[in-house]
């Protein structure tokens, strides 16, 4: 796609896979960047960052680049995440949003800090999960930023992904506590 699609911030360029690989749909990406759009510039309250995050688009031949349409989903999902976070300090003070934002951050601490291997619900042996191994790595990652401060960015959790693994985590747990770790370090930025 040469001419650009449209993202809550501006016009960005998203290209076209070829037509034997597959991508988003266009017609689907560009209907909820359009949708994005119009909330950013109305000034839509509530948690618009959180349905950025979660969109999910159906895949097609030809379809648009999938690493292009994540990122711009991840700069849209920032404005977003940004005007909340500017709106909920005005609604409720800089204390009891950072007050907010601690508590939040102590539950995953205490998540993410488990032993290795018990720190989610796992699947049935007969089903495919998450690797154990590989999301301990990334929550171990993710706890070190929350307790010492090492750093993570949003843009490496929401690259996470994890080999499947009989008798692995539970995959909707696991998304879950990363989304809302994206959220919390949103929060704080």
């Amino acid at each position: 796609m040469s001419a650009g699609t449209s993202s809550a911030v501006g016009r960005t360029p998203v290209s076209r896979v070829s037509r034997r690989r597959r991508g988003y749909d266009p017609v689907a990406v560009d209907d909820f960047l359009a949708d994005a759009r119009a909330a950013f510039e109305s000034g839509t309250e509530g948690s618009l960052s959180e349905a950025v995050r979660t969109a999910a688009f159906p895949l097609v031949r030809g379809g648009y680049d999938i690493a292009g349409v994540d990122a711009v989903l991840a700069r849209v999902e920032d404005a977003f995440a940004m005007r909340e976070r500017d709106a909920r300090i005005r609604e409720e003070g800089a204390d009891a949003w950072v007050a907010e934002a601690r508590a939040e951050a102590q539950v995953l601490l205490a998540r993410m800090t488990r032993p290795r291997r018990e720190r989610f619900d796992r699947v049935s042996w007969f089903r495919s999960g998450y690797s154990t191994a590989e999301v301990d790595v990334v929550t171990s990652r993710v706890a070190r930023y929350f307790s010492d401060g090492d750093p993570v960015t949003p843009d490496q959790l929401r690259a996470a992904a994890f080999h499947p693994q009989r008798g692995g985590y539970r995959e909707e747990q696991v998304d879950a506590v990363l989304d809302a770790a994206v959220r919390v370090i949103l929060a704080v930025r």
